[in-house]
């Protein structure tokens, strides 16, 4: 597996993972003012299991935490990858 970049590209409101030049697979985003909703990630079906998914999960909190922002992660993917790696629960807005 080739190294993956994740990339932010605020015109489609998506984060991208981009392998060999190829969109490998992105992770939808919507600014609600002081938090960040991830409602959506797509893995195409040529990079599952092979991290693709991590990767921007892991990509689009730290960018969250980087803004200064809290996540609402509404993809099941996403609130999955947030509860197995709890360096992240605190991104979390609670009550939503």
């Amino acid at each position: 597996m080739a190294d993956i970049e994740i990339r932010k590209d605020e015109q489609r409101s998506r984060y991208e993972a981009v392998v060999d030049g190829q969109v490998a697979g992105y992770a939808e985003y919507r600014d609600r003012g002081e938090a960040v909703q991830l409602p959506h990630t797509v893995v195409e079906d040529a990079y599952e299991g092979q991290g693709v998914g991590s990767a921007l999960a892991r990509g689009a909190l730290d960018d969250v935490r980087a803004q200064g922002k809290l996540v609402v992660p509404t993809c099941p993917f996403i609130a999955s990858y947030v509860e197995r790696h709890d360096e992240y629960a605190d991104l979390v807005v609670t009550g939503s």
